[in-house]
This record gives C-alpha cells, sequence and structure tokens, in this order.
C-alpha cells in the first residue's frame, strides 16, 4: 500500500518535469532558431521483495519476487529538426538550410571570451561594420575573426557563407557542424556550446539571405502535450487521496 502512495508520488514528480519543459517551449515559440526540448522517463532498478520472521521457512529472510518502486526522471533531450524559414528580404537576415550553425565570439560581463553557435541569423552590422548578432556578440569569419564590412557597400552572401560585392568577395562565414550533436550544451536561449569530446565537422547546409529560421516548436502540439501531463498528474493525485483514505480508515479501524 505504502508502495502504491510512493509510484504515485514519483508521477507526479515525473509529470511536473514534463510540464516544466513544455511550457519553457511554448515560451520560446517565437524565439529565433529555437530548437525545441523533450523529456523522458526511466523506471527505477527492481529490487528484491524479501519475507522476513516467515515461520513457514524457519524465520529466516526469503525473496520473494522483484518489484519496482515507480518512476524516475529520465534525460532531456534537444529536437534538432529544421525550423520554417520567414522571408525578412534584410540583407543580414541570414538562416542556415540542412545542417550546421553560425559560429559567434561570445563576451560575458567579466570579459571572457567563448566561442558558441546559434541558428539564429538575425544580424546587423554596426556603425564600424562588424557583423553582430542581435546581442552584440560578433559573428565569426572562415579565418576565426570578426567579419567586418563597409557600411557604404551592399552585399550579397551566397548559399556557401561567401560575402561578395560585384563579384569582389570580403569575406565568408564560418558555418561549423559537429559529428555529435550531444556534445552541445545549451547556453541561453538559442545559442550552444561544444562541451569536451565534442569534434567539429564540415557544414553541409546552405546559407539563404533574407530569411529566418523560425522556432521548430508546433504550438498546437505542445499544448496538447500539456493537456495530457496535467491528466496525468491529476490521476496520479486521485492515487494518493485513494491510497491516504485507506491508511486512514486502517489506522482508525486498528484503534478500535
Amino acid at each position: 500500500m505504502l508502495r502504491g502512495l510512493y509510484s504515485a508520488y514519483t508521477g507526479m514528480i515525473n509529470q511536473q518535469n514534463r510540464m516544466d519543459i513544455v511550457t519553457n517551449n511554448l515560451a520560446n515559440a517565437a524565439t529565433i532558431g529555437f530548437k525545441k526540448e523533450g523529456a523522458t522517463s526511466q523506471s527505477f532498478d527492481k529490487v528484491l521483495a524479501l519475507k522476513i520472521h516467515d515461520g513457514s521457512v524457519n524465520y529466516t529472510d526469503h525473496g520473494i519476487g522483484m518489484m519496482r518502486l515507480g518512476v524516475k526522471i529520465g534525460e532531456t533531450y534537444t529536437n534538432w529538426g529544421q525550423g520554417s524559414f520567414r522571408e525578412t528580404g534584410e540583407d543580414y537576415d541570414l538562416a542556415i538550410g540542412g545542417n550546421g550553425f553560425f559560429t559567434i565570439s561570445y563576451s560575458n560581463k567579466e570579459g571572457q571570451e567563448y566561442t558558441l553557435y546559434t541558428r539564429d541569423g538575425s544580424f546587423s552590422l554596426t556603425k564600424e561594420g562588424y557583423l553582430v548578432t542581435k546581442d552584440g556578440d560578433f559573428v565569426l569569419g572562415s579565418d576565426d575573426s570578426p567579419i567586418q564590412l563597409d557600411t557604404t557597400l551592399k552585399y550579397s552572401i551566397d548559399s556557401e557563407g561567401n560575402i561578395f560585392h560585384e563579384n569582389t568577395i570580403y569575406g565568408k562565414l564560418k558555418i561549423t557542424d559537429f559529428e555529435d550533436y550531444d556534445y552541445l550544451d545549451k547556453f541561453g536561449e538559442n545559442l550552444y556550446q561544444l562541451v569536451d569530446g565534442g569534434k567539429e565537422i564540415e557544414a553541409t547546409g546552405d546559407v539563404y539571405q533574407g530569411y529566418i529560421e523560425q522556432s521548430n516548436v508546433q504550438t498546437v502540439e505542445e499544448m496538447v502535450n500539456m493537456i495530457t501531463v496535467q491528466r496525468a498528474y491529476e490521476a496520479a493525485q486521485r492515487v494518493e487521496t485513494s491510497m491516504d483514505g485507506i491508511l486512514e480508515r486502517t489506522v482508525n479501524l486498528g484503534s478500535v
């Protein structure tokens, strides 16, 4: 009976974790380049149930089988599926069709610099001509240095990331891909960093100028998931309430 209470409790904790992920997906449904997350569940390892002080087996502990103690939170995974493209017509709005990430130089408040990656290509030029993200971080070129352009010129960007004006190439975007996306760790809403063990490979995606990649969150699907999670949580609550009522009656009965 107490095991039923524990199983219901772990189920509620698991559904709460799923709800946190669903609500985060919905909150970022309009975030450019955002990749939605999902949650997995795992069973607790089986444990051996024992019958103790039983006269039928000479009062020795005796195994009576295996049992599980409910569900535990599994891994949180990222859905790397490509979001839809939205045409903006802006020269420095870029999207990647296929595999690959824009390479960004990020500096924190302490002045530490990191190389990060993103699918958010809503870029702009500073007064000095640097190509930057909406947060002001430098976009890196194929030579690993910030891209700086002449603000008086109008540039075109081809599918390989070459930046040119009147057939003269002025730079090239560094588009990076990875052998295993499991080595990418989220760094904010739509930035990623490569952790130890990750390996960069040549990107195969194409660059599209004048487009941005939308979030791959499907709002209707996430709303359905939210309803499913809520109903599962409520079902576990009812189990808790029923078990509590049974225990209360048992205690009262024993005290008579």
